[in-house]
């Protein structure tokens, strides 16, 4: 399976405990994999729409243009990234995004990133105009768990 880490590859002896934690509860042995450079590990998937994960990247990884459908809560735990406004968010910085923000921001420095997020309602990745290119949905989050755990002949526990 490609992009496969072992779970505390680059992550800061202050966050090992909460990974650790993060795993045993989702019944993962990995972070889940979601392209070059960024996984996730989901915490929680919510009744009324919206996950909350634990996002990692490694510096230079970017998520492109996005939407929200309802409001984003994130806090850095580790590592750095610059939001498309030129701000660099640092550990322990806390970033709220309302209903209907569109942005994208990238991973930067020389450290893994691992961001808390919070996630209400849908995300779009949007092309420059707007148009919907992917739409991110809390039941296609909670398959994509579960399609993961499945693969790796592991039960899963959230959701």
């Amino acid at each position: 399976m490609p992009n496969l880490i072992t779970p505390l590859d680059g992550l800061q002896p202050h966050v090992h405990p909460h990974v650790t934690a993060a795993l045993q509860r989702a019944g993962l042995d990995t972070w889940m994999p979601e392209g070059d450079g960024k996984w996730s590990l989901p915490l929680q998937f919510l009744p009324d729409g919206g996950w909350v994960e634990l996002m990692r990247l490694v510096p230079g990884t970017a998520l492109t243009l996005h939407r929200h459908h309802g409001e984003v809560h994130g806090l850095n735990l580790q590592g750095r990234r610059r939001l498309d406004d030129g701000r660099v968010i640092g550990p322990g910085d806390y970033v709220f995004e309302p209903d209907g923000n569109v942005d994208s921001w990238a991973a930067v420095g020389d450290e893994v990133l691992v961001l808390h997020v919070v996630v209400r309602g849908d995300v779009d990745y949007v092309d420059r105009n707007g148009h919907v290119q992917k739409r991110i949905t809390t039941a296609g989050r909670l398959a994509d768990y579960r399609a993961f755990c499945a693969a790796r002949g592991l039960s899963p526990r959230l959701g």
